[in-house]
């Protein structure tokens, strides 16, 4: 792999650290409830912009409410960034409901419903007609 291609992996790394610890307890927002999960964090080549992906709990109005509360401290997190990672300049961060976990549970539910039940196995009868097969001397 080349350079570039590890410092976007580090760098999207840190931030994923550091956007999970701010969540744990420095932003106050009240919008942002205790069930975000920073799931993953993908940084555009030239790294201008991160695309932030988190996991919330709770209804999809809450969770419009939480990913709007996120949006809104983006700025704030961006110029944290700058000191914890120390780099000249933060990407700009994006924030993105990651729904994988929902789609795989979804997936899942089909599957099941979707197998058919198995069959019962037919028991065989001992006193059945059909012919055992004979010993040849």
């Amino acid at each position: 792999m080349n350079v570039a291609g590890h410092r976007h992996e580090r760098i999207a790394e840190e931030i994923l650290h550091e956007v999970s610890a701010m969540l744990e307890g420095e932003l106050r927002d009240p919008r942002l409830n205790a069930n975000v999960t920073v799931t993953e964090v993908r940084v555009e080549p030239g790294l201008k912009k991160a695309r932030v992906f988190v996991t919330i709990e709770g209804t999809p109005e809450e969770k419009s409410v939480t990913l709007d509360g996120l949006t809104a401290a983006a700025g704030y997190i961006r110029h944290e960034l700058v000191g914890r990672i120390q780099m000249r300049r933060s990407p700009e961060i994006q924030f993105h409901l990651d729904t994988t976990l929902e789609t795989a549970r979804r997936i899942d539910e089909l599957l099941r419903q979707a197998k058919p039940a198995e069959a019962p196995v037919p028991a065989q009868n001992p006193g059945s007609t059909a012919q055992k097969p004979t010993e040849k001397t």
